[in-house]
Order: C-alpha cells, then structure tokens, then sequence
C-alpha cells in the first residue's frame, strides 16, 4: 500500500484547493469553480460573504459582483444543496436530479413539514411566477402560523423552498443577496435538462468526482463531498470500483504521525510527481472555506484545531465570532477576528492570536498586513483599524 508523508499530503491538499499557487493572474471563475466542484453560499457579511471569499482566495482580481452576474447570465452556474446552499456548474445538473429527489424525499417524510405546507397555495405561487417572470419571497404576504416559534416560517417561504429543492423552482438571479425563484425550464437550458442518466450512472460520477476533487478520501469523506449519496452507495461504489481496480488504496501521515487509510484516484502518483511546494505566499482564509471545511480533515493534516463560534454564546467563546485562520504555505499560523464596517469603510481588526511555536517577525507581520490591506479592498474598505495592536511573539 502506497504511504505518503505529511508534507506531501498537505501539498496534495492545497493544490486541490486552489491554494498552492499565488492568487493572480487572468481570472476564469466558471473554471474556479469547477476545479473546486462547487462554492458554498452564506448569508453573513462579516466582512465580505463566505463564497466571494472563497473565489477571491483562488484569484484577487475577483470582485463581489463577478458570481451575481454569472449566475444571472444563464447557462453558467446554478444553485442547489450540497451540504449547504451552494453555486454548482451547470454541466454538473444532468448529475443532479437524484439530488432533487432525495431532497423532496426527506422533506415529504417530515410529517411536521407537510402539514406547514398544507397551508401553502402552490397554485397561485406557480402561476405567479409563471405570468409574472422570477419573485423573490417578498412578492408574497403569507403569515407565520405561530409567531412565537423561531422555526416557523410563512407558507409561502417554504412553499418555494420546497420547490426549489425538488428542482420544479431554480434561482434565476440575486439582488443583494436576494433569491428570486423561478420555473427551472426558463432557467436551466434546454440541451442541459434533456440530458438524462441513471441513478447508478449519478453514484458513479458523484463518487469518481468527488475523490477526484479530493484527490484522496476515505469512503466517509467521499460521501461528505457532494452530500448527496448515502454511505451504503459509496461503500457498494468502492466495492465495484475495486473489481475494475481503478482506486488506490493509500496510508497517508498525519501532522501527529499516525497513519490514515484512504483511497487515491488511479493517477495518484502523477499528480504526486507534478506536486510543487505551495506558495509561501499568506492568506486570510474564509471559515467556511472548502480546504477547511472538514475540521477534522483540517486538524489530521496540519494539527490545526478551529471552529468557527458563531453559534457559541458570546460568553462561551474561546475566540470571538467570526476568526479567520491564517494560511502561510502549508501551515497555519494563527488566528485572526476581523470585522468590516462598509458604513465607514473600515476594516476593524478585533484580535489576532499567534498559533504556538511561530515566531512573528517584521516580515511575516508585513505580510499579514499587505493581506489584510488586499482583503479590505475586496469589501470596498479603505481603512485598517487595529482596535487591539498585538505585541506579535517574536
């Protein structure tokens, strides 16, 4: 069995990623994020959302309103669920209608679920949206059955979304960050949707890429990928891939030097051999970034323990609410609690934690800042406001 060590996996990792080179260059988005296999969408503008992040992360000459505008210019992208809400390619969707059928599924099986929606006109909401082009959810004025629950919502709310994970609805566009919905025969091409596949067929092309975006995984973090095949599927998947014997069964070392067992697609030591040393280039990164995404896989790799403490009550929090992770080559380095004031154009730096052993001299703390100084002119924000000047360890 091929072992591989853990300056190597981490290599192997980051070129996954997107993260092993410098971030210049021509920008191609729609490659961006086909090379990830899908960007996570989030609501939160702590300083700039999640997925503009994530793409800057990949490309700084990226700018907030390049994914709007792809998505709007049909043909490109769409939105669906992976583990979240997230823009998927478009030439993925022909993989994608179990997904539609699993969601509505899972949906239809909540009794509770159904009987909210019972209180929806699903009629007048198509039709709507039919004679009327896309709508968002405030076209409509349906109230909350119990106004005391926090997890209750109007009927009409889950009416589209209910919709929209069935794949009968399909975001059109975004203003804000504002969905609008609409039939998703005006919003998926025809030549994609008449494109059809089995479900064995889905599993496979779910499975292959998602190792492949991985570039090593165990059957659990396969599944974990896309999110959209159960664990039975993956294990019968491996099974059948191991007749035809295009997997590679790997160990791979960790930070701690315990040894992992995983799977490596077919090619695994070409891309091994075409490894470079990862840019010693520093990066603020997203939490929900997908090189970090699994925390688990984060801590086994580069013995790096985060969790983002947004759902942490404040006095609970052993960091802050939204700490970015600091990427410097192939370590993190520490931790950072920024926050943009798109009021006032500024960047608020809260706190800043070093991780143990890194040494801050004059140098790396130039570079801290020029990434902060490139991440505020993502947001638009002109000023940096240290509200509290670490005495960096040197």
């Amino acid at each position: 069995m091929m072992e591989i060590s853990n300056k190597e996996i981490r290599a192997l990792w980051l070129n996954a990623c997107g993260l092993s080179t410098n971030p210049t260059g021509a920008l191609d988005l729609l490659k961006t994020i086909k090379d990830l296999g899908f960007v996570q969408l989030d609501t939160i503008q702590n300083v700039s959302r999640a997925h503009h992040h994530i793409l800057w992360s990949r490309n700084q000459n990226y700018k907030e309103h390049m994914l709007d505008e792809l998505l709007a210019d049909k043909g490109n992208i769409f939105e669906h669920f992976t583990h979240d809400a997230s823009v998927i390619p478009i030439d993925y969707y022909p993989m994608w209608t179990r997904q539609f059928s699993r969601m509505k599924a899972y949906y239809d099986k909540s009794k509770r679920y159904q009987e909210m929606l019972k209180l929806a006109d699903f009629s007048d909401i198509l039709s709507r949206i039919e004679n009327e082009g896309a709508l968002s959810t405030e076209a409509f004025n349906t109230k909350k059955p119990e106004k005391d629950k926090m997890w209750s919502r109007p009927p009409h709310k889950l009416a589209l979304d209910y919709m929209w994970y069935a794949g009968d609805l399909a975001t059109s566009h975004r203003e804000k960050f504002k969905k609008f919905y609409d039939l998703s025969g005006r919003v998926i091409p025809e030549h994609i949707k008449e494109r059809t596949h089995d479900d064995h067929a889905q599993i496979n092309w779910l499975c292959q890429t998602a190792l492949d975006k991985l570039n090593f995984a165990t059957p659990k973090e396969i599944q974990k990928f896309w999110d959209a095949t159960e664990r039975a599927e993956v294990t019968n998947w491996i099974s059948w891939q191991n007749e035809k014997k295009p997997l590679i069964p790997i160990k791979w070392k960790t930070a701690e030097g315990s040894l992992i067992e995983a799977y490596a697609p077919s090619d695994i030591e070409e891309r091994l051999k075409k490894l470079k040393k990862p840019t010693t280039r520093l990066r603020i990164l997203n939490p929900f970034d997908p090189a970090i995404r699994d925390r688990s896989r984060l801590k086994q790799l580069f013995d790096f323990d985060y969790k983002i403490e947004i759902f942490v009550p404040a006095a609970k929090r052993k960091w802050g609410y939204y700490v970015y992770p600091i990427l410097e080559g192939d370590k993190f380095i520490g931790r950072i609690d920024l926050k943009g004031d798109r009021k006032n154009k500024t960047l608020n730096v809260i706190n800043f934690w070093s991780e143990p052993g890194v040494k801050w001299n004059s140098k790396r703390i130039e570079k801290l800042e020029a990434e902060l100084s490139r991440l505020s002119t993502l947001a638009e924000l002109t000023e940096i406001n240290w509200l509290l000047k670490p005495d960096f360890p040197q």
